[in-house]
């Protein structure tokens, strides 16, 4: 294992699961090529390049809330690679997980690795780190209101390049207006549709849309509901309860 990742293991404010194994999947490959990893929505895989998430590189997600609602785009994926045994890692996040959630989709809540940083550095650190570790199969950071120069975020970028995690960055909207390393930028923008900021080498601002046939029956769902203002005197519109993450 990375040495610096099993500092970030052996730290008190860090809480871990059991790992069940080494970094195979269930056909007995360590490794998986970039793109073969469905978002588990076939509307969102045909716009993107990859035909999936981009593996081995970083993929910001920009929403008006702090990213839980973002979550429902990887509970598919998340649910996959759960059969890899290695852990998936939560640095930063704004909430405790909700674990009855996760494993009603199927994801094994003794994979989950919570990090809370102390500060701006840790954060960044503790990132770096489970991004070049190889027993990391998902790494999903909150990098907060902060502004992160292109230098800092290129250091991850690179580190995810070394690995083949799915590695998720959560920023906010206002992040949308600075140039980032990252393949894939996408943007939460209204409820179940997802904006295409930016794809390397692929089709850019472009809007998709995930219809409700494309979840998982009788299974919940995590979709943040944008920011509504009414105007004088308008009643707000009935809206579809978002499940909350913990």
């Amino acid at each position: 294992m990375n040495e610096a990742l099993q500092q970030v293991i052996n730290r008190n404010d860090t809480w871990q699961g059991h790992f069940a194994g080494p970094a195979f999947s269930a056909n007995g490959d360590s490794h998986r090529t970039e793109g073969l990893l469905s978002t588990g929505y076939s509307t969102l895989d045909a716009q993107l390049r990859t035909n999936g998430w981009p593996l081995g590189s970083t993929v910001e997600v920009l929403s008006d809330g702090c990213g839980l609602g973002s979550m429902g785009l990887f509970l598919p994926a998340m649910e996959k690679l759960s059969a890899e045994g290695r852990w998936q890692v939560f640095i930063a996040p704004p909430f405790t997980p909700y674990a009855p959630l996760l494993k009603a989709r199927g994801i094994d809540t003794e994979q989950i690795l919570l990090v809370h940083p102390k500060n701006r550095e840790d954060l960044l650190w503790a990132t770096e780190q489970a991004l070049r570790s190889s027993t990391s199969s998902a790494v999903f950071s909150w990098l907060g209101a902060d502004e992160y120069s292109y230098g800092e975020l290129r250091k991850l970028q690179l580190a995810a390049a070394s690995g083949d995690s799915l590695a998720v960055l959560f920023r906010p909207q206002s992040a949308a207006r600075n140039h980032a390393p990252a393949s894939l930028r996408l943007q939460m923008r209204e409820y179940r549709k997802v904006h295409i900021l930016k794809q390397r080498g692929g089709n850019q601002y472009l809007d998709v849309t995930l219809p409700p046939s494309e979840d998982v029956p009788e299974q919940p769902q995590l979709w943040e509901i944008p920011a509504w203002q009414a105007s004088p005197g308008q009643a707000s519109p009935t809206q579809q309860p978002v499940l909350s993450f913990a």
